[in-house]
């Protein structure tokens, strides 16, 4: 077993656009605590964190924005080109990581947690994982997804994918290979099978749908109440999220089966449903300790109070147990508009130039659309990589 008593530690690594992530969020799904290290390690030298003024005196405030935040771009230019600036870098960052690693997983209510870092391999947290799982890609599919997703050129691509340790040294030292060449659906199946074969218990933490006893029982209490439930989406469900999407959209979001299970790679759907029948829907997903909910669907003869009141406390409990700091929410035109029905759910209309934490503000700034507003309520005080 792993440094933590009564937790089963997976190591996910694998090069760039291999699909770790992804592979993170299905364990998600399944159960785990996951933990994104690579997100650690930004927030560690942030405005106000441990490492921001060893990294400013190491490397000069030339990084600096005019916001006093170290410039990621800046930082990433320099140690991507110089291995020592890279190695000093990791000597400030990776102590710090652990120790946040540490503290979230201490934390956290579930048995099984998942670490995904680009180089696992490489430090220390290698040490504690039970078990080490490796996403693998074919180079031609990086290179693919390198230019259809993050706007590289082929050239940018394969430089950066060579600047990379192999992958083949990865793939030797892993206990479980994810092979991901693009199809979501045999992803889903690779990673349910080793998570059945490899992690203690795993079956008894799930009811025979896939959805946690804990979600049942808040589901099965709510139907009591107010004839309503609500419960977590799961694949199976992806047919008819995509028709309610669709549907309630007016075709401005085409969904089919296989984009919503696709989606279920970046975020979760809680499913609200009214004897029997879907009726709405929150698509949210919790990213370096911030939650951000970006999609509401509901059908026009539900109660907004109840309906929102319903998802949103739900939305909030399944954050919680993911150990999220702060709640951004994304409402569009009918549902923006309900000004106090978000205030007696304890939310605040905001920019995310307000919201004062670095991750917040790039988290709020990237999911931030045209047509909708932001809402914000704090989840929790303590933070991780706090000043110590």
């Amino acid at each position: 077993m792993s440094n933590w008593p009564g937790k089963f530690v997976i190591g996910l690594t694998g090069n760039i656009a291999t699909g770790k992530s992804v592979v993170r969020r299905m364990l998600e799904h399944l159960g785990a605590y996951t933990i994104d290290a690579d997100a650690l390690s930004h927030r560690a030298y942030a405005k106000g964190a441990p490492g921001y003024q060893p990294v400013i005196d190491k490397f000069g405030k030339w990084l600096l924005n005019k916001d006093g935040e170290i410039d990621r771009v800046k930082l990433g230019n320099l140690v991507f080109n110089d291995p020592e600036a890279m190695n000093e870098l990791e000597s400030i960052v990776h102590p710090l990581v652990r120790q946040a690693t540490e503290m979230l997983t201490q934390r956290a209510t579930q048995k099984v947690v998942a670490i995904e870092a680009i180089k696992l391999l490489e430090g220390e947290l290698r040490t504690v994982c039970d078990s080490v799982w490796v996403t693998n890609a074919p180079e031609a599919v990086q290179i693919q997804r390198l230019i259809s997703k993050r706007g590289f050129t082929q050239d940018r691509a394969v430089e950066r994918i060579h600047t990379q340790s192999a992958q083949s040294a990865k793939v030797a030292l892993a206990n479980i290979i994810v092979t991901n060449t693009g199809s979501f659906d045999d992803l889903w199946k690779q990673v349910s099978a080793a998570w059945k074969e490899i992690v203690p218990g795993a079956s008894g933490e799930t009811t025979e749908t896939g959805i946690s006893k804990q979600e049942v029982a808040a589901a099965l209490a709510t139907t009591a109440s107010t004839g309503f439930a609500v419960q977590r989406g799961k694949p199976k469900s992806s047919a008819a999220i995509a028709e309610l999407i669709t549907r309630l959209s007016k075709g401005k979001r085409a969904m089919t089966a296989e984009t919503v299970m696709e989606s279920f790679g970046d975020k979760a759907y809680m499913l609200l449903q009214l004897d029997g029948k879907l009726v709405g829907l929150a698509g949210w997903q919790v990213e370096n300790l911030v939650t951000r909910t970006t999609d509401i669907f509901l059908e026009e003869h539900i109660n907004p109070q109840k309906a929102l009141e319903l998802l949103i406390k739900e939305v909030e409990r399944a954050s919680s147990e993911l150990q999220s700091e702060a709640s951004l929410i994304f409402p569009m035109n009918e549902l923006a508009a309900q000004e106090e029905l978000w205030k007696q759910l304890g939310y605040e209309r905001r920019t995310p130039e307000t919201l004062g934490v670095q991750a917040w503000q790039d988290s709020a700034a990237e999911a931030l659309s045209s047509g909708s507003i932001l809402l914000f309520k704090q989840l929790r005080q303590d933070r991780v990589l706090r000043p110590i």
